[in-house]
């Protein structure tokens, strides 16, 4: 079932660092505090629209550092959102905070609350690259804060970055590796974005950073899907979310607004190469089958896959198979 929530942006409050890339009032077009009302007045919007299918969302409080803010503060949040979740209008609640913000005492809180997922903003397993960045955590804290939220039932939901100022390729494909030991139940994905205002930003001006491209983003974060589905993990979000300011204030950086699509149609284009590999198809029209869920997929954007087919001397002819998983693609000599 597609991941849902009912999401309230509480921007950069109680994050007592200031990161290179982080802007969030760029990201989320949104600097005003929520309140209380602002919960209740979100959550009964949410029922109006939603109806039953509320029973299968959460109500996330992303944005910040969420365990962070001031204790009395996130209660006042919490307590307006906890009636939902416990009469069962809502599956739970979800919040984001820092790695080193989580410990015994706010996950009884969180419980007692109706909290059900934890996520938390590891961005990378590096500590060269976390130093660098200035995220006042270490991956010993992403380790530690981990096994805290999954020894009190919590559902565990990690983030990730890729492109970072100081890593590379093979340091983002090494953070994969290493959040997928945590065993989280969700993981979310971010190519890096250079935000006007941010330190980052002024690094990119001076020469001093140069941001990952998109061409370069999308076979990476490609290799990244699929290290964390083989494993049984979810990708609930792969690429920033799409909005006027981000836009407006985006310098540069790898963002596309169906930056997920191009990761998938990347993973089908490997795939048909290797089926027609397995096939001795060198050249020629060849058949290819897909599950009826991954035509577009195959295909790829602007039908960019089968351009890149073509191009190798193969004519491609799609069919659908229902016995064939998301990704899988298997291909023959098209019969005259």
């Amino acid at each position: 079932m597609k991941h849902s929530n009912v999401a309230l942006f509480v921007p950069h409050n109680g994050c007592p660092h200031a990161c290179t890339f982080c802007n969030q009032r760029q990201i989320t077009g949104q600097s005003y505090q929520p309140t209380p009302d602002d919960v209740v007045n979100a959550v009964q919007t949410a029922i109006e629209s939603l109806g039953e299918k509320t029973k299968n969302a959460e109500i996330a409080f992303f944005g910040g550092s969420f365990t962070a803010i001031d204790r009395d503060y996130m209660k006042s949040l919490l307590e307006a959102a906890s009636p939902f979740v416990k009469s069962g209008v809502f599956s739970g609640i979800r919040i984001s905070t820092r790695p080193d913000a989580i410990d015994d005492e706010v996950l009884k809180i969180l419980r007692d609350y109706g909290v059900t997922s934890i996520e938390l903003g590891a961005q990378s397993m590096s500590a060269k690259v976390l130093e660098m960045n200035r995220r006042g955590h270490t991956p010993e804290d992403v380790v530690k804060a981990a096994g805290l939220i999954r020894e009190n039932g919590f559902s565990l939901g990690l983030q990730m970055m890729t492109g970072l100022y100081g890593s590379s390729p093979e340091t983002d494909v090494e953070t994969a590796l290493k959040l997928a030991e945590l065993h989280p139940d969700t993981m979310r994905i971010y190519p890096t974005v250079v935000l006007k205002g941010t330190e980052l930003y002024e690094l990119y001006e001076k020469g001093k950073y140069r941001p990952e491209t998109l061409e370069e983003a999308v076979p990476l974060c490609a290799e990244l899907l699929s290290i964390f589905e083989k494993k049984g993990i979810s990708v609930i979000r792969l690429g920033l979310h799409d909005s006027d300011s981000l836009r407006e204030n985006m310098a540069a950086g790898a963002y596309h607004p169906a930056f997920r699509e191009l990761c998938e149609s990347e993973i089908m284009y490997a795939n048909a190469l290797e089926a027609l590999k397995n096939a001795g198809i060198n050249s020629g029209t060849a058949d290819f089958c897909v599950s009826p869920g991954s035509v577009s997929r195959f295909i790829g954007q602007k039908r960019s896959n089968l351009e890149k087919l073509r191009k190798l001397g193969i004519t491609a002819v799609v069919h659908q198979d229902c016995s064939l998983s998301k990704y899988e693609v298997k291909a023959a000599f098209q019969l005259p």
